[in-house]
């Protein structure tokens, strides 16, 4: 399988999901190679880099694309399979930034509390032994944790014109920061907009789940990934599929809104794959579900509700495509 390689230039970086012409047309089938920024923009380097003097936040998480898909048309479903992510750089940077972040006084949730300190962390890559290393800022330690590259942002043009930031994360994907978008997943996707106009960024080195401080382990990425398309079929919301969950992903202010969003889908889409009642279903999601946090501190929180496919029958979502990507994706690779 061929793969067409991208890499933008800082000029054609894409900082909203709607709004900004396709940077490529490519067909159904097609693999890309796509090389995407940190979320800063690569421009804390250091840990003499703050996010005061160096961050504009109307200019974070630069996205690569959009990608017009051929034939894609509002109702279809648009399917992204990630075969492999690799960290573009040996290092990935971290912050605490004023007024951001899940601990701390914010735009949102205002306290008459002085913000943390501005912060900012610098993990060192070790491609040999895969790890990044943690560096106290205050202490000697130093601690080496596993690389497990994803993805903050995967998204489509959202429905109605409407343009938004890639801060944000709705029914259009965007930035939901899961660790479940990660090599092996595939993303399903409602098409809002003739060509779906998708595009991707926001890699992360590694992220706990929730992203507590506002920010992973952020490092430019290049992320190799195959499109495909489903006619009609678009799910409301996100949904992701690797070779062991179902999962579904809602975001929405408060946390517990995206927790039902979450729960909802999950239990339309068991519904759909093993011919249930949706009361059925409800009830079964209900004794076998999980619900990672994905973030809260995005402008909407996210959260992954997934049900285990070992504790279930075998099922095939959108004709078995996962299964096909998956195979399709390993002679890339």
């Amino acid at each position: 399988m061929d793969v067409i390689e991208y890499t933008p230039s800082r000029e054609q970086y894409a900082y909203t999901f709607g709004g900004a012409a396709p940077a490529l047309r490519v067909a159904p089938g097609t693999a890309l190679r796509l090389w995407s920024d940190d979320a800063f923009g690569g421009v804390l380097r250091s840990v003499d880099d703050l996010s005061s003097a160096k961050v504009d936040l109307r200019f974070v998480n630069p996205q690569t694309g959009p990608f017009w898909v051929e034939g894609a048309e509002p109702g279809d479903t648009l399917v992204l399979h990630l075969a492999a992510l690799e960290p573009a750089r040996d290092w990935g940077a971290s912050a605490a930034i004023p007024f951001f972040g899940g601990m701390t006084s914010t735009d949102r949730v205002v306290t008459l509390q002085d913000a943390l300190p501005d912060t900012t962390w610098i993990y060192e890559l070790d491609r040999d032994r895969n790890t990044v290393a943690f560096a106290a800022r205050h202490s000697d330690h130093r601690i080496e944790l596993p690389v497990e590259p994803m993805l903050g942002t995967v998204g489509v043009a959202p429905a109605g014109g409407e343009v938004r930031s890639s801060l944000v994360p709705d029914r259009f994907g965007g930035n939901m920061d899961t660790p479940q978008m990660r090599a092996g997943t595939t993303v399903f996707l409602g098409v809002n907009v003739e060509g779906a106009l998708f595009s991707v960024g926001d890699g992360h080195y590694r992220q706990g789940e929730g992203e507590a401080c506002g920010t992973a382990v952020e490092g430019a990425m290049t992320t190799t990934l195959i499109v495909d398309l489903v006619k009609g079929g678009a799910p409301g919301w996100p949904r992701l599929e690797d070779d062991a969950h179902w999962m579904t992903v809602g975001s929405s202010r408060p946390l517990e809104d995206a927790w039902r969003i979450g729960n909802a889908e999950l239990v339309h889409w068991v519904a759909e794959l093993y011919g249930l009642h949706p009361m059925d279903a409800y009830q079964l999601c209900s004794q076998l579900a999980q619900a990672p946090i994905a973030n809260v501190v995005d402008a909407n929180y996210s959260v992954v509700v997934k049900a285990a496919k070992a504790l279930l029958p075998a099922a095939d979502a959108f004709g078995g495509i996962h299964a096909d990507l998956r195979a399709r994706a390993a002679t890339l690779l």
